[in-house]
């Protein structure tokens, strides 16, 4: 699922390339979202369509960077990485949940406890 649950580094082999695994079993949707937002950032992309465990089973993918010194869990939440339109990419936005996406993480569900603050 989403590689934001945890900052474990994971590398394997790609096509013959030793990879980051940005992450794997992805639908196709999420393997396109995710090889676009890799490739704008000047980040080699590599995939591999994971081996289907019936014939009328959705394709799973596993997606990489040829880069294996990037995270990214770090990536986004040092503000590194950038959107297509050259806005910081919020872990909101990253999981491609609805709502709100610009909202930075740390005040992410804080507004609706404010007066309990005050």
């Amino acid at each position: 699922m989403t590689s934001l649950t945890s900052a474990k580094h994971l590398t394997g082999e790609i096509d013959g390339t030793r990879c980051t695994i940005v992450e794997s079993n992805v639908t196709k949707a999420r393997m396109e979202f995710l090889r676009e937002l890799m490739a704008c950032n000047r980040l080699e992309v590599k995939v591999r369509e994971e081996a289907r465990t019936d014939e009328t089973s959705e394709p799973l993918y596993t997606i990489g960077v040829t880069d294996l010194v990037f995270n990214p869990v770090y990536a986004i939440y040092e503000r590194t990485l950038l959107r297509p339109d050259g806005t910081v990419v919020t872990p909101a936005w990253y999981r491609q949940l609805g709502g709100d996406t610009e909202v930075p993480y740390y005040t992410y569900g804080k507004t609706q406890f404010a007066d309990q603050y005050e």
